[in-house]
């Protein structure tokens, strides 16, 4: 019985996985987020008669998805801009998620005076932290300046903390009918620097291992395992997981460019790349499936009779990020620049109020309530329609919202004190020109690498002219990427044939295709920078 019901799964997951395929095809297609897609798919099997229950282990989610994928966005997270916008981040990762949780738990108790004060206060905590997941798959098909997409993501890697640290205060709350905020923000300080720390100590350690992995491969399957060490490793000792695994992140992530060659980072990206879109995309079509358990256990009946009540919630979730962030915003504004508040334009709090989708981490937390735990049907209801509204009705909106509201501006302002690519690219040219120059000069005067130094020398003078009148040339440098790319293809085309017509084996093929494959992505990679 158990082999027939676990191929019956298998069966299922390989649906499932096409399914994600298609939906994947649909939602480029008609311009929508794919999680908004996934969700709704995920909702229509929940609805389809005969197939099996899926009950989503709340424990196995948080530890199965989320370490990886919060690494994964941790470890290319730029470090030097993380900590310059740390104070804003933090704004809204601690601040705003405070804030969302004492105000929904009001409102909660307000539209549900029967249900008790702490369970009102975990229903805002669970759905008060925008999800580092659905974050990421919905703003990494919108254009945003680069530091609001940085503050957006920092903020989703860090507030899961938080709600998570909150929601178990307020759990324990109302398990026990006591509470302390002296002692539940020293807890509240334990688990997050405990989680930081812990997180550091695994990042040490796994620098140490992989400086001595030289294979590949070894090196890419230690990065999957940092990321499961670091956030089981600092659960169990009792600190947070999600703060631990971010830390191991972005130091891994600073460090990565003395830990793996180049063939280790170039198959590195591919593999995690391929492992983070499955991981994503699963995640929001079991979000859909576990309607059918909120069914089961509601009944459509019970779920229309709340309908107002949770509604109320989903909208108190919205609008109180909208006055944190303006508040915060405007006011910071006001004191820093003497009353010239309006310097901002009001495009920049607007996008990132609605930003705000929910997501796996919310639902995890519903589900792990106990059973007996007061109005859990109703947090169950409301955690789920939250998530549902914010991905599918925000993450669907926010492409046209940023359209509309026009960052042209802010999309081409460079900080002063940074290098554009052109002009980092001239730096670079002139550094390997000098190191070509130290090799092949021999005592007598002449060169031992002559052509290197011409090649290198024709770089570093184009690379230079370049930076200097980038606007009046580019046309040209486009052109002449754009005929490498022609002269790629016809060499791909050229060594098919001959190994086609035997003339060439197996190895000589994959050999140029190799070089051909690095020449291609450097011409496509200089032509659209």
């Amino acid at each position: 019985m158990n082999h027939s019901t676990n191929i019956v799964h298998f069966d299922l997951f390989m649906i499932l996985l096409a399914t994600v395929v298609g939906l994947e095809l649909v939602a480029r297609k008609l311009k929508m987020p794919p999680a908004a897609a996934l969700i709704l798919g995920g909702i229509g099997f929940a609805l389809i008669p005969g197939l099996p229950n899926i009950e989503l282990d709340p424990d196995l989610v948080l530890v199965l998805f989320l370490p990886p994928l919060l690494l994964a966005s941790a470890y290319f997270t730029p470090w030097r801009e993380f900590r310059r916008n740390l104070r804003v981040i933090l704004q809204l990762a601690v601040g705003a998620v405070i804030f969302t949780t004492l105000i929904v738990g009001l409102i909660a108790h307000c539209v549900v005076p029967s249900l008790p004060w702490g369970a009102c206060f975990a229903l805002g905590a669970i759905v008060s932290p925008p999800d580092a997941v659905a974050a990421k798959a919905v703003l990494q098909r919108v254009a945003l300046p680069p530091r609001m997409m940085l503050i957006l993501e920092g903020e989703s890697l860090v507030n899961d903390a938080s709600g998570l640290v909150l929601f178990r205060l307020a759990v324990a709350a109302t398990l026990t009918g006591a509470f302390n905020a002296g002692q539940a923000a020293v807890s509240f300080g334990f688990l997050s620097v405990g989680g930081i720390i812990v997180g550091l100590l695994f990042a040490l350690a796994m620098d140490f291992t992989l400086r001595r992995l030289t294979d590949t491969h070894m090196a890419i399957i230690g990065t999957f395992l940092a990321a499961w060490i670091s956030y089981i490793g600092a659960e169990a000792v009792g600190v947070s997981g999600v703060l631990s695994t971010v830390s191991c992140g972005l130091v891994l992530g600073w460090r990565q460019h003395e830990l793996f060659s180049a063939n280790t980072r170039r198959e590195a990206v591919a593999i995690w790349g391929f492992v983070v879109f499955i991981l994503e995309s699963m995640i929001f079509i079991l979000i859909g499936l576990s309607l059918r358990g909120i069914l089961e256990r509601l009944g459509l009946n019970a779920i229309v009779a709340l309908l107002p009540a949770t509604m109320s919630v989903v909208l108190a979730v919205i609008v109180t990020r909208f006055i944190w962030i303006f508040t915060s915003v405007y006011m910071q504004r006001l004191f820093a620049s003497r009353g010239k508040a309006g310097s901002l334009p009001v495009a920049v709090p607007i996008i990132m109020s609605w930003a705000g989708m929910r997501g796996v981490v919310s639902l995890a937390a519903a589900l792990s309530l106990p059973v007996d735990f007061a109005g859990r049907d109703f947090i169950l209801a409301t955690t789920f329609a939250v998530i549902l509204v914010t991905v599918i009705l925000q993450g669907a909106t926010i492409g046209p919202l940023i359209r509309r509201l026009d960052l042209g501006d802010l999309m081409s302002r460079r900080q002063a004190d940074v290098l554009s690519a052109s002009q980092a690219r001239a730096r670079m040219a002139l550094a390997q020109l000098d190191a070509i120059r130290d090799i092949s000069r021999q005592e007598d005067g002449s060169e031992r690498h002559p052509r290197l130094v011409e090649q290198y020398d024709y770089r570093a003078r184009a690379s230079e002219k370049f930076s200097g009148a980038e606007d009046e040339l580019r046309p040209h440098r486009d052109a002449h990427f754009s005929a490498v790319l022609i002269a790629v293809a016809a060499g791909r085309d050229a060594i098919i044939k001959m190994h086609r017509a035997q003339e060439i084996n197996d190895a000589v093929l994959h050999m140029l295709e190799r070089q051909l494959d690095l020449e291609e992505l450097n011409a496509a990679d200089m032509r659209e920078n």
